[in-house]
């Protein structure tokens, strides 16, 4: 009979979620796309990219969700080369709110313009692209990917503090890689240091033959520098440069000391609770853009549980708010920029087999949120959509 109250409580819970009973659907929408050849095939690219995050975070929404009478259901889209990505986003929001996409800028863009995307919550979560957080912004659109200029601007602060406040600049002639040099050398003019030097990887030899002939030459031609800055976002030529440069310099950018949103070293604060799940699911180490895809359905999740309402406007308003917090496994919670939609987050500086800091740095104070000396601040965005 002691145990009675405690029965009936529980009851009264239990028929309380019973009431509060909604379904969150979910879309995981990808544009399937031809990455260009480069000089090693060491890297291989995993089908599910992206979308093994996002099913560990649904896995991880379930948990949560079953015992609050959300139920939770994701459908994956994947739109091959040249297939019709606007026809599948029409479909994909015609069964749910909340998209979850793996698409370039450009077709990030196309999606957030449709009139049926307008009461929609998107997320891009694989374009790093400056002018989505920018100019180009769209009050629809959240990013759980940092920008370009978020890891530039944490390669910096980590310079900074090593005081290696002459750089050198070698940039790949990709789009991505053009992209990521412009960011390198926003954030070295926001810092206070140099860019003494500049060259263009423009090689069709192959280096893994004749990298330690030809990368002595023609880094011989960037002078006296203190760090010297790869842009190969696509992986085809910084293996090379480190161990063969003229000068011996410590690498970082696309290659050696690598700005990342997630690495397989990063094991504090549960990240290794976090790795070991995904490796589970998935066979492989989590990377940048499984985490990112992660994030996107984590907080759709986290919004669902404190609101209790699956209205993407009113989920909106709480991700946006200063109520809103991600555990994201990085040591600080992560919340919003509620001027253009990106996700605030610590970025780790990684070689391939150690954590060497976590940006922002010490030292490096923000009337608001230390989070945001990293990337575009308030004053500097020209986003007017979140307004």
């Amino acid at each position: 009979m002691r145990h009675l109250p405690l029965a009936i409580a529980c009851l009264a819970l239990n028929a309380t979620f019973a009431l509060a009973e909604i379904a969150v659907p979910m879309v995981y929408l990808e544009q399937e796309i031809e990455h260009p050849p480069t000089l090693s095939n060491l890297d291989t690219r995993p089908s599910d990219l992206g979308q093994a995050g996002a099913m560990l975070a649904l896995k991880d929404n379930l948990t949560t969700g079953t015992f609050m009478g959300h139920k939770y259901q994701m459908e994956t889209i994947k739109v091959p080369i040249g297939g019709d990505l606007v026809g599948a986003a029409e479909e994909a929001l015609a069964t749910s709110s909340f998209v979850i996409l793996n698409a370039p800028a450009a077709d990030v863009l196309r999606i957030a313009d449709l009139d049926s995307a307008q009461p929609a919550l998107l997320f891009n979560t694989s374009s790093s692209d400056m002018a989505l957080r920018d100019d180009a912004c769209r009050s629809n659109v959240l990013h759980t990917l940092p920008s370009d200029l978020m890891r530039s601007d944490a390669l910096m602060q980590f310079a900074r503090a090593k005081r290696w406040d002459k750089l050198a600049l070698i940039a790949g002639t990709h789009n991505t890689d053009i992209a990521f040099a412009e960011a390198l050398k926003k954030s070295a003019a926001k810092f206070g240091m140099s860019m003494s030097a500049e060259k263009t990887w423009a090689f069709d030899a192959d280096m893994r033959r004749n990298a330690a002939q030809e990368v002595p030459l023609f880094t011989q031609e960037l002078g006296k520098h203190d760090l010297l800055l790869i842009a190969d976002e696509i992986g085809d030529f910084g293996r090379y440069i480190a161990y063969n440069t003229w000068l011996p310099r410590p690498v970082a950018g696309s290659e050696g000391l690598v700005p990342v949103a997630w690495a397989p070293v990063v094991e504090q604060w549960g990240a290794a609770q976090l790795q070991s799940r995904f490796n589970d699911l998935a066979q492989r180490s989590m990377r940048p853009q499984d985490y990112a895809a992660w994030a996107a359905v984590r907080t759709i999740g986290e919004a669902v549980t404190r609101t209790g309402s699956n209205d993407p406007e009113v989920l909106r308003a709480y991700i946006l708010s200063e109520n809103f917090e991600l555990a994201g496994f990085k040591g600080r919670p992560l919340s919003y920029r509620d001027w253009n939609g990106q996700l605030r987050q610590p970025i780790p500086l990684v070689t391939d087999r150690a954590l060497a800091a976590q940006a922002p740095m010490e030292g490096y104070l923000h009337q608001r949120n230390e989070l945001d000396t990293l990337g575009l601040d308030a004053p500097e965005s020209s986003c007017t959509a979140f307004d």
